[in-house]
């Protein structure tokens, strides 16, 4: 068995684990797989231990590993910042953006979707940390924003994104992982879509079983599987510490 293959096993007992430690359904969760750096053999190695749903940060590699990987059963998602005038390129691999932070960002993917004729699952990207050189919604800015999604109809939003805080402090992690919890619970009261909004992505390598418990339904994880990049988190994340 390979490493991969090994390492993707253990973080799916572990998620089997968390959910069953705060009596929840394992199945309620869905791993999302980051392959940034990551060669395409290897992750085709995990892809045939049975991960069907991918994650990158850059467009381009994102692009690059699509096309070497064609064919797979992939479901791909763009988890990075997304910069709109990357657009174009992101929809001709991703079914799903987790990084929608910004109106001008909705209004250029809906341009291209309506073009396309294809729709697009998103999940709303907020700053729970606080933090300056992370993305995302300030926590109060979000009802406002999901009262203009409405406009743009080839968007289909599901959700909420964030990355919390790098820290060793696991009481302001579960802080960052329950502060969105709250703006979904307060989106699923007031905002237009509804129950529809009931996705929580939060949670990567280094803190997956702990959002897990605090009620994530996606969580992002790379390098407990993959192992540690060649290149710094910084190259792909504001922040960087974050270990996705």
């Amino acid at each position: 068995m390979s490493s991969v293959v090994a390492n993707l096993a253990t973080v799916r007992a572990n998620i089997d684990g968390a959910t069953r430690r705060v009596g929840r359904d394992p199945a309620d969760v869905r791993l999302v797989l980051v392959t940034k750096t990551v060669a395409a053999e290897r992750v085709q190695e995990a892809v045939e231990a049975g991960q069907s749903d991918l994650g990158e940060n850059k467009v381009q590699e994102g692009r690059g590993k699509a096309q070497a990987l064609a064919g797979l059963p992939i479901r791909w998602s763009m988890i990075g910042h997304l910069q709109s005038n990357k657009v174009k390129d992101v929809l001709r691999f991703a079914d799903e953006v987790q990084s929608l932070d910004r109106l001008s960002l909705a209004t250029a993917l809906d341009k291209r979707l309506q073009h396309l004729g294809r729709g697009l699952d998103v999940l709303v990207q907020v700053n729970t940390s606080d933090e300056a050189s992370k993305y995302g919604l300030h926590p109060d800015e979000v009802q406002a924003f999901l009262r203009e999604l409405p406009a743009f109809a080839s968007l289909r939003p599901l959700g909420f994104m964030t990355l919390a805080r790098f820290t060793p402090d696991v009481a302001e992690v579960r802080r960052c992982f329950r502060l969105l919890k709250g703006v979904r619970h307060r989106a699923l009261q007031d905002a237009p879509q509804g129950d529809q909004l009931r996705h929580l992505s939060m949670g990567m390598s280094g803190d997956y079983e702990i959002a897990i418990e605090e009620g994530a339904t996606i969580v992002r994880v790379g390098q407990a599987v993959f192992g540690p990049r060649p290149l710094p988190d910084s190259y792909y994340w504001p922040d960087a510490g974050a270990v996705a």
